[in-house]
C-alpha cells in the first residue's frame, strides 16, 4: 500500500530558550500551524523562552522570515 503525502506544516519557528553553559544561545526549531497553540505550547513546555523567529514553510515565500515574537510581543492571531 503506497503511503499518503502529508500537507507541510505551514510555519517553522526558531526558538531561543536559554543559554548554553558556555553563554551561546540554546534554540530549538519547530513546525506548526496555529500560532497561539504554539506560543501557550511554548508556556507550557519551556516557560523560560525568549523569542522565536518565524518563517513560512510552504508556497512561494517558503523559508522568508514572516516575523518575530517575544514573551510580551506575542502574536494576536492564529495566522500571518
Amino acid at each position: 500500500m503506497k503511503r499518503q503525502k502529508t500537507k507541510p506544516k505551514k510555519y517553522i519557528a526558531i526558538v531561543k530558550i536559554g543559554n548554553n553553559p558556555n553563554g551561546t544561545a540554546h534554540c530549538l526549531k519547530y513546525h506548526f500551524d496555529d500560532l497561539l497553540k504554539f506560543t501557550n505550547f511554548l508556556d507550557s513546555k519551556w516557560k523560560e523562552w525568549k523569542w522565536f523567529n518565524l518563517f513560512a514553510n510552504r508556497g512561494e515565500n517558503k523559508g522568508v522570515q514572516l516575523g518575530n515574537f517575544t514573551k510580551n510581543k506575542r502574536p494576536e492571531k492564529r495566522q500571518i
